[in-house]
């Protein structure tokens, strides 16, 4: 489960030049890629090969069952962090702007929230079941409403605070967060205990958050109080943004900070979960470290690809989904695309062997999707959010 919320191509401006990023279309493509159908190639690929290191790959294409991280794990942080860097990129003091522009930034920013919410909702099939609607089997809490909130609050933050204390925001919250469900207790839930029924999120959840949680279970992995450090990842994207900005003419310089960031998050995150736990589900401090740590090395191999080598042929495949990633994204919920895939290659698939037909339905799936999404691109059709 995981996300979109889209951005247009990402500039990036100098004083005396504007540049285009094709390696944050292409790395926001290449997230949403997996969760187009794309995570059942390496389960189908083992059926047809037997070959180990694939289960290896699609056990990676899982959640973890709790503590843990996978590489799917990673898929939603990651564009919760883009969407940071894309704001770092243009972050200016919303008191620069002149009155005019600041009225549309906040009616944008507030619309953007309120959108995502409610596309949230549209994407977890929000009508319960059925008209008239039973607002009390609603899910509420869902994958776009988190990347609204994140994106609405880091960029309060970035027009209203200064980069000190924006700093200080990070530091703050990833700490707070953790003697919060560490050391706070209300009645059996909290003190120390990071389980699916006793964290403190559970409270919040039952008590707090209305309608129903993702498969009625007791905890939203998309829940109030998780919400609060997610808005992290955003902000450290904005930093990183921030840098590239900064960078832009200098393209060694950037690598080194991008690297240098990425390994340090990576090793206090790794560090800090002996202590408090790596869980997507809780989104704990040491999570949110791991999974930067991650976006920021995965940005540096994308920057170092397309923008440094200009070996940017390969990555308009995944620009083409990036640049529409909302439209696929809802898609994925409120279209059956294997329906689609069987009815346009039913044939071609059936004449194949028996063990290939689980593959060429992946395939055939993604191949009618990116179509629909390169045909978007060709007409320069970008609907953003």
């Amino acid at each position: 489960m995981t996300i979109p919320a889209n951005e247009s191509k990402t500039p990036i401006t100098t004083s005396k030049t504007k540049v285009r990023l094709l390696s944050i279309d292409a790395l926001r493509g290449f997230d949403m890629f997996w969760i187009l159908g794309a995570e059942g190639l390496f389960a189908a690929l083992f059926t047809i090969t037997g070959w180990s290191f694939l289960q290896t790959f699609e056990q990676q294409m899982q959640h973890s069952v709790w503590h843990g991280i996978t590489a799917y794990d990673g898929i939603f942080p990651l564009f919760i962090f883009l969407s940071g860097v894309s704001l770092g990129l243009a972050a200016k003091a919303i008191k620069e702007y002149s009155i005019e522009v600041q009225r549309q930034k906040y009616r944008h920013a507030v619309k953007r929230l309120f959108l995502l919410l409610f596309l949230g909702v549209v994407y977890n099939h929000g009508w319960g079941t059925g008209a008239p609607f039973a607002l009390d089997e609603v899910r509420y809490a869902s994958v776009l409403g988190r990347i609204g909130i994140a994106w609405f609050v880091a960029a309060m933050l970035v027009w209203h605070t200064s980069i000190r204390t924006q700093a200080y925001v990070v530091v703050g919250t990833l700490v707070g967060y953790w003697l919060l469900l560490t050391f706070v207790s209300i009645g059996d839930y909290g003190g120390g205990n990071y389980t699916a029924t006793g964290a403190l999120n559970v409270w919040f959840d039952q008590h707090l958050l209305p309608g129903t949680t993702y498969r009625h279970a007791l905890l939203d992995p998309e829940g109030i109080l998780s919400n609060v450090n997610s808005i992290i990842n955003a902000l450290i994207g904005v930093f990183v943004g921030r840098a590239m900005k900064n960078f832009a003419s200098q393209p060694k310089k950037l690598l080194s900070y991008l690297i240098t960031a990425g390994v340090v998050m990576l090793v206090l995150g790794f560090a800090w979960g002996v202590f408090f736990p790596i869980n997507k589900n809780l989104w704990t401090s040491s999570f949110v470290l791991v999974t930067c740590g991650y976006s920021s090395l995965l940005l540096a191999l994308f920057y170092f690809l397309i923008d440094v080598l200009k070996w940017q042929r390969w990555a308009t495949f995944f620009a083409v989904i990036g640049m529409n990633s909302i439209v696929i994204y809802l898609s994925t919920s409120l279209m059956t695309w294997t329906y689609t895939a069987k009815s346009l290659f039913g044939g071609f698939i059936a004449a194949a062997p028996l063990a290939w037909h689980g593959l060429l339905l992946i395939a055939a799936g993604l191949l009618i999707k990116w179509l629909v999404l390169y045909w978007l691109y060709q007409r320069k059709i970008f609907i953003k959010v």
